[in-house]
């Protein structure tokens, strides 16, 4: 990791922090700003740890700028979780949101009609 890229890093990791000891909900409930500070913290500390030993310079690119964009998308929507995908599938609108948003986003186009047949045999309620 070059010296520039390290700087950033470990500043978008301080600015995260800094982000999550200030954060209020959107609701304004305690409760609820609570468990959204330690998602974001909890989310940093392990993207962020995942990502440590990463040598190729396009993809610490690719991470800082990831990352910057779901600051600044927390930071507009006042949401810390990752944005909503939306599919259009054979007709059908699925909305998917929460920890399984991670399993199906990564997922080519031609696999969608697939994961959507495993989400309506798991009963899921989006």
């Amino acid at each position: 990791m070059t010296p520039v890229s390290r700087q950033k890093v470990l500043g978008l990791y301080r600015k995260i922090f800094r982000i999550a000891k200030k954060w209020q909900s959107a609701s304004g409930q305690m409760e609820e700003t609570m468990k959204e500070k330690q998602y974001i913290i909890n989310e940093a500390k392990t993207l962020f740890q995942k990502n440590k030993n990463l040598t190729d310079p396009e993809l610490i690119k690719q991470c800082i700028e990831e990352c910057q964009a779901r600051v600044e998308i927390g930071l507009h929507y006042r949401i810390p979780y990752p944005r909503p995908v939306s599919w259009n599938v054979r007709g059908v609108d699925l909305f998917i949101s929460g920890p399984i948003q991670n399993i199906l986003f990564p997922v080519a186009d031609h696999f969608q009609w697939y994961f959507y047949r495993e989400v309506l045999e798991m009963n899921l309620h989006f």
